[in-house]
């Protein structure tokens, strides 16, 4: 299953907000009237200015909210370590597998031999869900049944209680989806990290679509977003992958 994301929402004007937000921290301006005078040039001229200066809280006053599909479960272990966000996940404690959708490693897709075996494992996981939501359901339907539960209930509580159990042997590379919400600041954050060479390959291709959308609606804001090395030093010390010349160049091509 492919790669979807859509950016569903994001605060109105978001430049021109964190612009009226430092320019109440710079200047004498009430906050009836920080927001005029504030056209594109200033605007601009605010957030060059935080930039040099390494002043990040005013970006925190705008935010972004994704609609994430087409990821495994794996990535969802790696995104909620970025903890300055709002996650809201398809649940496979309330929502039954049926037939789960699963990400394939392009390194294993690749391979014949790799392949063939990967998708033996999934359809051995889905089997193996399905037998043990079945025996589940069997028993605690009948649990509920003898302690005199209508059958309709009996069996929609039977089914939830059996798929909190079954789920265990869902992989890693099951399919989810999920909503996120991140303020800009921690947006950057996760670009840093998330967009460097050395982050793994899923997790990857998502920030680079999330940065991509969020340079349409806030160009200046995002124009060094990136890893870190866009915008500085590489950070990794003796695990750089050493192309930071070439990092630079591809994500300011595409600010």
């Amino acid at each position: 299953m492919a790669l979807h994301v859509e950016l569903l929402q994001y605060t109105g004007e978001p430049e021109k907000i964190i612009s009226a937000a430092a320019k109440l921290c710079y200047s004498s301006s009430g906050v009836s009237d920080v927001l005029d005078g504030l056209d594109q040039e200033k605007v601009e001229k605010f957030l060059k200015m935080l930039m040099d200066l390494g002043h990040e809280s005013p970006i925190e006053h705008v935010s972004f909210t994704f609609g994430i599909e087409g990821v495994s479960r794996s990535l969802l272990a790696q995104i909620t370590r970025h903890r300055i966000a709002s996650y809201s996940v398809k649940s496979q404690r309330y929502v039954k597998e049926g037939q789960f959708e699963f990400i394939t490693p392009p390194a294993i897709e690749a391979d014949k031999r790799a392949h063939a075996l990967y998708l033996t494992s999934m359809q051995e996981a889905q089997k193996t869900y399905n037998e043990l939501a079945d025996i589940l359901s069997e028993k605690y339907l009948a649990e509920n049944l003898a302690a005199g539960m209508a059958e309709k209930q009996a069996k929609n509580q039977a089914e939830k209680k059996a798929i909190e159990d079954a789920r265990f042997v869902l992989p890693n590379a099951c399919e989810t989806k999920m909503i996120v919400t991140m303020n800009a600041r921690s947006l950057m954050n996760f670009f840093h990290h998330r967009c460097c060479s050395r982050a793994q390959w899923e997790i990857r291709a998502l920030a680079d679509e999330m940065l991509r959308l969020v340079k349409e609606v806030a160009p200046t804001l995002f124009a060094l977003a990136g890893p870190s090395c866009v915008a500085g030093p590489c950070p990794e010390g003796k695990m750089t992958c050493g192309r930071a010349v070439d990092m630079r160049k591809k994500y300011k091509q595409e600010a």
